[in-house]
This record gives C-alpha cells, structure tokens and sequence, in this order.
C-alpha cells in the first residue's frame, strides 16, 4: 500500500547560499474503480481513505443513493484498484467529462442542467434550508477547526483539505492532492458512517468549481465555505440550490457571495 507522502531531499537557495533539506512530497497515485468486476475510470489521488473515495465518487455521480447498494468495498493489496461490487447492476457511464479539478477531475453529470431551476437537494441528502445561522464571529473559529485537520498538509504541502462541520464537531474530514476527491472521500465516509446530522456546513481550502458545488449539493450542505475563490457557475449554482457560499475566508474577513440570510449582521448584533 503506498503512503500519503514520501521523503525527498531539495536543494533550497537563498541571497546566493544552498542548503540540502530533508522533506516529503505528497503522494499522486493512479488508483483504478472497478464496479461490478468492470473498470470504469482511474483517480489520480493520494492513496488515503480510498474505499471511502470510491463510495463517494458513485454516490455524487448517482450510481448509488446509499450504503446499503453496495454488496462489498475492497482495496486491492497493492492499493491500486478498488472493487466495489453493488447489489444490482450498474452502467457504466458512456463519456466522462474532464472537470477544472486539479489533477484532472472525471464526471459523467452536466452541472449546468443537473440542477435546473426549482430543483432541490432531493438529488443528494435532505438539506435543512434554514438550519444554519452563523456569526462573521463563527468564520475564524471555523478555520480553525479546517487548520486542525491538515495533517498531511503540514508534512508536505501540496494537499487540499476539506472537513464536514455541523458547526460544533467534525463530522468528517479528507485530504487530497485534487480538492474534488476530498469531497468523495467526504461522501464515503458520511454514507459508510451513518452520518446523517441535521446540519452540516463544508470546509474547503480548495477553490469552489462548479464540480465541487455539484458534490456540495448531493451531500445536502447549507453552507460552504472556501479559503480561495468561488467559478461564476459555483456561484450560480449555490444560489439556485438555497447555499450560503463564503470565498476568500481569512481570520477576520471573507466574502460573502449567496443567500446571506444565514449570517447576522453586525447592526443586528449590536441590537441584541
């Protein structure tokens, strides 16, 4: 099975001096999703939680609604395939579309018309549409909670980091060198857990695509917020689906982009 990083050595310059530094890099494996003994598609992923990633991936493209479609989950002792058999068939999708993903994202879902309008979150989990309400005072304790969980990230860099927050515990968290498969990984863990709160918000340092608004959605999220920039669609997207969506978020600023009911204002927090 490989690891999530490996150790390297790199020159580093500085003011015309070079010193050798010990370091890890992460990890960027080929990991193959076979479905009912037929291959589908390979993730370029870190080879972490990868049944979870599996699960997740055929749960946001809507091969599966949940856990108990599926007859059995392994990862091969070389950790380069996983086989997941289903309890009914399953087609394999006839073209997959290259996302804006870093390393590469594959979809077989059109983000532009799987949502169209008036649609809700019944594609995915039961979202709770007024079941957030949030404090600008709540953003920094918020990534907080997102800095905790960058395990890998501290050892190497290079690595995205997502967590599912109901705003008091983490629920679940992922990390990846492609900001997509976090949210896979996400998705597995929830359906493989039993995880079912009754509000759930997504922490991300990745940026906010459309694909990742798509995964946002099927999890049933209210909120999402991102320590980088939101894509015009994403935007779109969490507007038309009832998501508060949070872009550029830092300690004691952030931008708020979509239905900011579910932030109070500073003028009401002085009333109270």
């Amino acid at each position: 099975m490989k690891k999530p990083n490996i150790p390297t050595q790199y020159h580093f310059f500085q003011n015309g001096k070079n010193e050798k530094i010990d370091a890890h890099l992460p990890t960027e494996a080929p990991v193959s999703l076979t479905v009912n003994g037929e291959a589908w598609l390979t993730f370029m992923c870190t080879p972490s939680l990868l049944e979870a990633l599996a699960i997740g991936f055929l749960f946001n493209e809507d091969i599966i609604k949940n856990f108990d479609e599926v007859a059995d989950v392994r990862v091969c002792e070389h950790g380069d395939n996983v086989d997941v058999w289903l309890n009914h068939a399953a087609e394999k999708p006839k073209k997959w579309t290259r996302t804006s993903g870093c390393t590469g994202g594959m979809t077989s879902i059109d983000a532009s018309t799987q949502f169209s309008a008036g649609t809700h979150a019944s594609h995915g989990l039961a979202r709770q549409q007024n079941g957030v309400m949030l404090s600008p005072k709540d953003i920094p304790l918020l990534l907080k909670m997102l800095d905790e969980n960058q395990t890998l990230y501290r050892q190497s860099g290079g690595i995205h980091t997502s967590v599912l927050t109901d705003g008091e515990k983490v629920l679940a968290a992922a990390e990846d060198i492609g900001r997509h498969n976090t949210l896979d990984k996400i998705a597995g863990q929830m359906l493989m857990g039993g995880i079912t709160p009754k509000t759930i918000m997504i922490l991300t340092t990745g940026r906010i695509s459309s694909e990742m608004m798509q995964k946002a959605i099927r999890l049933g999220v209210s909120v999402v917020i991102s320590r980088t920039s939101p894509s015009s669609m994403s935007v779109e997207l969490a507007e038309q689906q009832g998501i508060t969506l949070i872009g550029y978020a830092k300690r004691h600023r952030f931008n708020l982009y979509t239905h900011p009911e579910r932030i109070t204002s500073v003028e009401k927090e002085k009333e109270i």
